[in-house]
């Protein structure tokens, strides 16, 4: 049973295998991962990259989808980021 505060809409699956999200904005990067969760429209992810910030836009790699997918949120946490996509369409 989902949480109340939980505001999901989608039904989310579990993940798990790696991911690889690129982008070149402010510079070319690859940040490697690992895929936690995804439904139809976003996934989350963990990884060591802290400098992903709200709004910026990636490419991404996984073992369900590839494509393009903006960063909604993160949490940091030690040497862990946890960040939440929108995928786009």
């Amino acid at each position: 049973m989902a949480h109340p505060s939980d505001r999901r809409t989608e039904q989310r699956h579990r993940g798990q295998g790696p991911l690889t999200l690129s982008f070149a904005d402010p510079s070319p990067q690859q940040v490697v991962g690992r895929l936690v969760d995804y439904s139809n429209s976003g996934f989350r992810a963990v990884h060591a990259y802290a400098a992903l910030h709200s709004g910026q836009e990636v490419e991404f790699r996984h073992a369900v989808a590839v494509g393009r997918a903006r960063v909604m949120w993160n949490r940091i946490a030690d040497d862990r980021v946890e960040t939440g996509f929108l995928v786009l369409k």
